[in-house]
């Protein structure tokens, strides 16, 4: 039903409804700023890297035949803006020093981890769990950049093997291999806090 609202908005968006449009930034926005955070990881930057993502989206509707879900579509535009973002970031020193800063110090939704307590614990039982929650989100941003968006789009977005295969414009075996990877070295770091047997995931 989702897909073929989307798919409706869209239709209008290319008959020059700007409305329509601004509907699917108002139910995308946050997603996409999120998943941007995740890899351009400069809190600054995120809304211009999501506006920029929009604008390209919008000039490039008349491309869009709905083979694919709109969303897919969307985060491939944002993956592709945000790793634009990324490059331009590595070429200003200044600038990238900036956005190092910026990512030990955000703290806020676009950078936590999905496991957090919902139950009153003990303080050692919260204690431990903010542990846990922080090596996660460590041996995530210690990923390489192509095995850090796949569980990424995988574990936090949710989207399906063949849908990140469309993201990241790849084969759907390299995208197991690269979540499968991801889940062994966030494992590894988990292990010594879990006390985890080799071979057991989160």
């Amino acid at each position: 039903m989702s897909e073929e609202a989307d798919r409706l908005l869209v239709e209008r968006a290319k008959k020059g409804e700007v409305q329509a449009f601004e509907m699917l930034v108002v139910k995308y926005q946050r997603r996409i700023e999120r998943l941007i955070g995740r890899i351009v990881r400069d809190v600054d930057l995120v809304q211009d890297v999501a506006q920029d993502t929009f604008i390209r989206a919008y000039r490039a509707l008349p491309q869009f035949r709905g083979e694919s879900a709109f969303y897919t579509w969307l985060y491939r535009i944002a993956v592709n803006t945000a790793k634009k973002a990324v490059v331009d970031l590595r070429r200003d020193p200044v600038i990238t020093e900036s956005a190092l800063a910026a990512s030990r110090q955000d703290e806020d939704e676009t950078s936590r981890p999905e496991h957090e307590l919902t139950d009153a614990e003990t303080p050692d039982a919260v204690l431990a769990s903010r542990e846990i929650a922080a090596t996660v989100n460590a041996a995530i941003e210690a990923l390489p950049d192509d095995l850090r968006q796949a569980i990424l789009l995988r574990e936090v977005e949710g989207l399906s093997y063949e849908e990140i295969a469309e993201v990241m414009t790849c084969p759907i075996g390299t995208v197991r291999s690269r979540i499968f990877r991801a889940r062994e070295a966030i494992a590894q770091k988990l292990r010594p806090l879990l006390d985890t047997k080799k071979g057991q995931r989160w």
